[in-house]
């Protein structure tokens, strides 16, 4: 199935908008849902995977916040 361009005129929202939006809302989402994996690696004794996916939260929180930041700078709140 090919792709169409939607360039903002179903949402409402320009692509590169909705995008950072989408990124955004992802990255939170992923930290959260680490957090469950953490504490099962952990339950299991396995520190080596729960470290792994500690890194993985960082770096998802980190995304989280560059895009909350420029969110805040392009859409003016």
């Amino acid at each position: 199935m090919a792709m169409t361009s939607e360039s903002g005129q179903v949402t409402g929202t320009k692509d590169k908008d909705y995008n950072l939006i989408w990124y955004t809302e992802a990255c939170l989402s992923n930290a959260l849902r680490l957090e469950t994996y953490i504490q099962d690696a952990e339950r299991d004794g396995d520190q080596e995977v729960a470290d792994l996916f500690r890194k993985a939260q960082a770096d998802s929180r980190k995304g989280a916040e560059q895009g909350k930041t420029l969110l805040k700078a392009r859409l003016g709140s």
